[in-house]
């Protein structure tokens, strides 16, 4: 296969599933509802997205970088979220 085909493959799991995990957060962040949010769910999100970049052993490569650190931020921004607006929301989160 071709360098750029492989490059343009790298890039797509960099860019969804950031993405994906960012309209979740966003949904959350304006309807300050975590009303069906799974804690646990997203706590194992983040957590094997860490894992995925240690497995990867490829600690400088941008795609790689977006695709699990920067998603396992966002997951854990929407731990954040469930536990923030959980408690002053009066809604529980499901677990």
């Amino acid at each position: 296969m071709s360098e750029s085909f492989l490059e343009f493959v790298g890039w797509v799991p960099g860019i969804i599933l950031p993405g994906a995990t960012l309209l979740q957060l966003v949904k959350i962040w304006r309807s300050r509802s975590v009303e069906g949010i799974s804690l646990g769910a997203w706590c194992m999100f983040g957590t094997a997205n860490v894992c995925m970049f240690i497995y990867a052993q490829n600690y400088t490569d941008l795609q790689t970088i977006f695709a699990f650190l920067g998603t396992a931020v966002l997951n854990f921004a929407i731990v954040a979220a469930v536990l923030g607006f959980g408690k002053s929301g009066g809604e529980s989160p499901s677990k």
